[in-house]
């Protein structure tokens, strides 16, 4: 069977006939690419490091707070900060995509057992096929750069969030979901205030492991002309200088322990908000609580003497 002939066409009958459509998304992704870019690389790093601070203890507290500055610190300190700030636009971009197409698609194939059927092979291909298989056909459409480096990251990075939001839904407890109805809650009630609060374990994970896997594509997209820190362990490869190499891993590790921190802190126990019962998720689990609480015996009068 000629496979290779039959990808090949594929391949050039697209960039003949769908270059101009692709040409028009390359536009407005690589000013939000470059805008964040600069952003970030033109910031003073006290200022950046000021700033991560006080997010990660909003966040997680103030030990993974100082962790997390430490880090970026350390990252200054070896001399690779304008490389893991573009590092970091890249790769939130990337994860901003991934969000933008994982999470619909998840909370769509919770609800089609249809839709997740035909998704699961899909991406099972996209997890297993090897990445340097993505960069021919996304280079031939788009180009080289750091647009085909996003598009390639998107690509790999995102079967784990839709796996993981669609599993997190599929999770909720039916009695849940019907007293929500019960009580006159639409289904997008029932959606954005019982299914998503009780997955969003699942979803956070589901980002955390998108962010884990961008950061591992970091150093492929490399080859085709992404810059940042994975540009310094191709170098580094290439050249077999084990310093350059280590330097630029050293540095992606960093960026992976601070945006995981940020995301799913580690030690800290989640802070549970008091509801207010005159909101349907308040009433579902009052009366979810009342249902499940076990009742207590009563006691039989004793006559006297008996």
């Amino acid at each position: 069977m000629p496979v290779q002939g039959w990808a090949d066409n594929l391949v050039l009958w697209l960039a003949q006939h769908w270059r101009p459509a692709f040409q028009t998304v390359r536009a407005p992704m690589i000013a939000a690419i470059d805008a964040l870019t600069t952003v970030l690389t033109s910031a003073p790093p006290p200022l950046v490091l000021i700033l991560l601070f006080l997010l990660a203890w909003q966040i997680s507290g103030v030990r993974n707070a100082v962790v997390a500055t430490a880090l970026m610190f350390a990252v200054g300190m070896i001399g690779v900060w304008s490389d893991a700030m573009r590092t970091l636009s890249l790769v939130t971009v990337a994860v901003l995509l991934c969000f933008g197409i994982g999470f619909p698609l998840g909370i769509l194939s919770a609800r089609s057992d249809r839709l997740e059927g035909a998704l699961k092979p899909l991406l099972d291909l996209m997890q297993t096929l090897p990445a340097f298989v993505y960069l021919v056909p996304i280079v031939l459409l788009f180009g080289i750069g750091d647009l085909s480096g996003v598009l390639v990251t998107a690509v790999f990075a995102v079967p784990p969030l839709i796996r993981l939001t669609s599993l997190g839904i599929r999770g909720v407890p039916p009695p849940m979901v019907e007293a929500a109805v019960s009580l006159g809650a639409t289904p997008a009630n029932v959606l954005f205030m019982v299914s998503l609060p009780i997955a969003l374990p699942a979803i956070l994970t589901g980002i955390n492991q998108t962010i884990m896997m961008s950061l591992a594509m970091v150093t492929y997209a490399s080859m085709i002309g992404v810059g940042g820190l994975g540009q310094l362990v191709l170098r580094g490869i290439g050249r077999l200088d084990m310093g350059l190499a280590m330097v630029g891993g050293a540095g992606i590790v960093a960026l992976a322990i601070v945006l995981t921190d940020l995301v799913q802190p580690r030690g800290t126990a989640p802070r549970v908000k008091r509801v207010s019962r005159s909101t349907p998720i308040g009433l579902v689990r009052a009366l979810i609580a009342r249902v499940s609480r076990p009742a207590t015996p009563t006691a039989i009068p004793m006559k006297r003497g008996s």
